[in-house]
């Protein structure tokens, strides 16, 4: 039988994007913390030395974007030469402006609500057009793919040994990968390969890293059940990793967007989560389809769902709603779809009330994945319609 395998990678917090990332839903839950209404579109980039942050924002709120962006640079770990990027001394740029009065128009009154419709969810429409995914299945407890788990797991677990000096010669940028084997019936039964690469000391030799890494990372965090010996380990593949983070590469709000989901294992719209705020369907959306797909799956109506929902700009329903159970469905795919209608509110207002997201949660987000993330007890992720789905199901 041919072997099936399935890659998903992962990068910590001082990866450049990631950094970048975090700096932006920073801003955003400062200002949230404030100003619960605003219409936030944050973008920051990073470079040698610098920081950039950029974007759309209306708001009441007063924030200081210099002490926002030194405070998370410094608090991931840049915050002096030997790392090569130093949030107490790098150079912090800002370029922000309102919110084109044309996209609010559209977000603050509705078509439907136009149209005569009157409840405050109907008064809200999506910031922009797209379509979102939200993925879940059986693999693992929290019901994400184990590929991007692990590599998750293995990028969290990099950090921690870092901060707590149990290797204190690591350095904030690394980046994780794990490639699991399926069998044919697309159940995991090994992990076939691992790669670790951390930014380190330059006076720190490869075989102590490696051989660091495989007892205090990997096998932490990888069932040895999973592991055999024709498992490859691969730490530090170039051999070398001393310049890293913004000195060694530049970075971008947005470009990892990948890894913020499903490792690459469902789906994505496209758009980038960081810096929004919850009117934007990108960031909400996309969470409500991953709630609705976890507990469609955590109600044993398919070991697999993967949860297509699409916008027009300005109109609150979304224009469709799909279900694809990868044929695991107790019922059609289509009547599955049905069920979640009845079960779930697609419009944005009651996205926003239902998850909770006009609170200052994001930037404990911004890093390790925003879905699967059970740690941080986010509504997204619990599974409390499930009967509600059982009961709509029997209704069809």
């Amino acid at each position: 039988m041919a072997k099936r395998l399935f890659t998903s990678e992962s990068v910590t917090e001082g990866h450049p994007d990631k950094l970048c990332d975090q700096v932006s839903d920073a801003v955003l839950d400062a200002i949230l913390a404030q100003d619960p209404e605003a219409h936030v579109a944050c973008e920051t980039a990073t470079t040698t030395g610098m920081v950039i942050v950029m974007g759309e924002i209306t708001t009441t709120a007063t924030v200081d974007f210099q002490s926002i962006v030194r405070e998370v640079v410094c608090d991931i770990g840049y915050n002096d030469a030997s790392t090569y990027f130093d949030g107490n001394s790098c150079a912090v740029l800002t370029t922000v402006h309102g919110q084109s009065p044309d996209i609010a128009m559209g977000v603050n009154n509705a078509l439907e609500a136009r149209d005569g419709f009157d409840t405050d969810y109907d008064r809200v429409g999506a910031g922009d057009q797209g379509m979102m995914f939200g993925y879940a299945c059986d693999e693992t407890p929290e019901l994400m793919p184990l590929p991007i788990s692990l590599a998750q797991k293995l990028a969290m677990q990099l950090t921690a040994v870092r901060k707590d000096g149990t290797l204190p010669y690591l350095r904030p940028d690394g980046k994780t990968q794990v490639t699991v084997e399926y069998d044919e019936n697309n159940v995991p039964v090994r992990v076939d390969t691992v790669v670790v690469s951390t930014q380190h000391d330059e006076q720190v030799s490869l075989e102590t890293i490696r051989a660091d890494l495989i007892e205090k990372v990997i096998r932490p965090i990888v069932p040895a059940s999973l592991l055999d010996d024709d498992t490859r380990v691969l730490v530090n593949p170039t051999g070398r990793f001393v310049i890293g983070g913004p000195h060694g590469d530049s970075g971008l709000t947005g470009r990892k967007i990948i890894v913020d989901t499903y490792g690459g294992y469902a789906c994505h719209g496209g758009g980038a989560f960081s810096g929004k705020d919850p009117t934007k369907v990108d960031r909400s959306a996309a969470y409500m389809a991953r709630y609705a797909a976890k507990n469609l799956v955590a109600a044993g109506l398919a070991k697999r769902c993967e949860v297509q929902l699409a916008y027009a700009i300005g109109v609150a329903n979304p224009v469709s709603v799909r279900v694809d159970t990868e044929g695991t469905g107790k019922l059609p795919d289509d009547l599955l779809a049905e069920a979640l209608k009845k079960a779930f509110d697609f419009r944005p207002a009651a996205i926003i009330d239902t998850l909770k997201l006009r609170a200052p949660i994001y930037r404990r987000l911004a890093a390790y994945g925003h879905m699967g993330r059970e740690d941080l007890g986010v509504q997204w992720e619990k599974t409390d319609r499930v009967e509600s789905l059982r009961k709509a199901v029997e209704t069809l």
